[in-house]
């Protein structure tokens, strides 16, 4: 037998500890919250003091009158006229009801404004999955150094959260539909309002959490299949991205794959991850900007610092109207404000500061996480020296078909240079969301080059 001294016994028992998944705390007391004095998702019930936040009523849970399945969603709130705008001139006195990047472009940019519009707490997700949030609550742990999640298979992991990684794997793994494709376009916009669109056809199958499919059949350790199709412009079109993105990134972090039409070749892409630039991003937004935040949450610390009330971007119907073309939302600077919407809402705020040795080009991201669906509606992020970098906002819209808060256009807005790129642009796309079927081998890098076309 080998002989462990005190000391090293010591050290073992620590690697162990870290080893082991972070053990779930919450109490049978917390658990009895959600569905009662919270949301079954872990917001506040009731409205604010001063009653300009109403009280969650269970949101928009069905079609509004006018919406044609696939089709565009009609805004449920056409007769809403604004209470006040937020501009250069006043913005000191809303600093501390909004993120340091809106405050930073309203400063910089004199046409830049926040429209604020009477709040609407229209968040909700089907009763299947409050289900599996309670269930989820009771059994949840970070995996070994909180990059991951185990012990469950759909829901919102830690709906009262103890520490910011739990409150970023809520985003990460909130609920978003079940196995869908949508088009959307992208733009990188200049200074002077110049752009060239980039079309994109886009599959999410969902596993984790998929309502449609029974828990056994759902693939383990995996939150979804992502495929993403370039469709134009002529020079990237036919080039494909295959993601498999994993619940515990520890037990098997992210695969990608891409098929590139001129090589007919299937590569792996491990550089789909981090702080790698996004697909004909022109270095606008990394790849896990992407949906605000994506993939493994290993090279930072994650501080919860609270909640709070200020204006995010919500209800955003106007910016995916069919009525408008691009060119009405897209103007140099940044996208044409008069259709943006802004509302009161509680967000809960996470700060992201880069850990000692390791590396990515933001050394902080601050989130502002909605507190009714997990989305995060907002991003401040800060370069190497800690300085204000990008600025980027999430569009939100209830899709009430399904229904779930989706979005309508993310835009990272790049302070430095002037420049932002526009991701999700629907108004002028004809498809906007479709229920298809898939297989898992629908999803495989063979299956790639069959998918492909030149």
């Amino acid at each position: 037998m080998i002989a462990i001294t005190k000391k090293a016994a010591g050290l073992l028992a620590a690697g162990v500890a870290l080893a082991m998944p972070a053990a779930a705390e919450l109490s049978a007391a917390d658990l009895a919250k959600l569905g009662t004095t919270l949301t079954p998702l872990g917001g506040e019930k009731a409205g604010n003091a001063a009653g300009t936040i109403p009280a969650w009523d269970g949101g928009i849970t069905k079609p509004v009158a006018g919406y044609k399945p696939g089709g565009h969603f009609v805004d449920p709130f056409p007769t809403d006229k604004p209470l006040l705008t937020i501009d250069g001139k006043n913005a000191d006195q809303y600093k501390d009801k909004i993120p340091a990047g809106a405050y930073a472009m309203l400063k910089k940019y004199p046409a830049y404004k926040m429209v604020v519009y009477p709040t609407h707490r229209t968040a909700s997700a089907p009763e299947g999955h409050y289900k599996e949030t309670k269930d989820c609550a009771a059994k949840a742990k970070l995996s070994a150094g909180g990059n991951g999640v185990v012990g469950c298979v759909g829901g919102v992991p830690f709906p009262i959260p103890k520490d910011g990684n739990e409150a970023i794997w809520n985003s990460t793994l909130r609920y978003r539909g079940d196995t869908f494709a949508m088009h959307w376009s992208q733009a990188a916009v200049t200074r002077t309002g110049d752009y060239a669109l980039v079309k994109f056809e886009y599959e999410y199958d969902f596993q984790y959490g998929n309502l449609s499919k029974p828990v056994a059949t759902r693939e383990p350790n995996k939150v979804l299949n992502y495929l993403q199709s370039t469709t134009a412009p002529a020079r990237l079109a036919g080039q494909i991205l295959l993601v498999h993105e994993t619940v515990d990134q520890n037990a098997q972090p992210r695969s990608a794959w891409t098929y590139n039409p001129g090589q007919r070749r299937v590569r792996l892409a491990p550089n789909v991850a981090y702080d790698n630039p996004g697909t004909a991003a022109d270095g606008l937004r990394t790849n896990d900007d992407f949906g605000m935040f994506n993939g493994a949450t290993d090279r930072y610390n994650w501080k919860l610092v609270g909640k709070k009330e200020m204006y995010i971007p919500y209800n955003s119907y106007k910016l995916s109207d069919p009525k408008l073309t691009y060119a009405d939302i897209l103007k140099p600077g940044h996208i044409n404000q008069d259709l943006a919407r802004y509302e009161l809402h509680r967000v809960w705020v996470v700060e992201a500061t880069l850990k000692a040795g390791t590396s990515h080009i933001y050394s902080k991201r601050v989130f502002y996480l909605d507190e009714d669906s997990w989305l995060a509606v907002a991003s401040d992020k800060y370069d190497g020296r800690n300085e204000l970098w990008r600025y980027a906002e999430f569009h939100s819209e209830n899709w009430y078909n399904i229904p779930t808060i989706f979005g309508t256009i993310e835009v990272h807005n790049d302070l430095q240079s002037g420049r932002y790129i526009a991701m999700g642009l629907r108004s002028e796309e004809k498809l906007i969301y479709e229920p298809i079927k898939r297989t898992q081998a629908d999803y495989t890098p063979a299956n790639l080059r069959g998918t492909g076309t030149r």
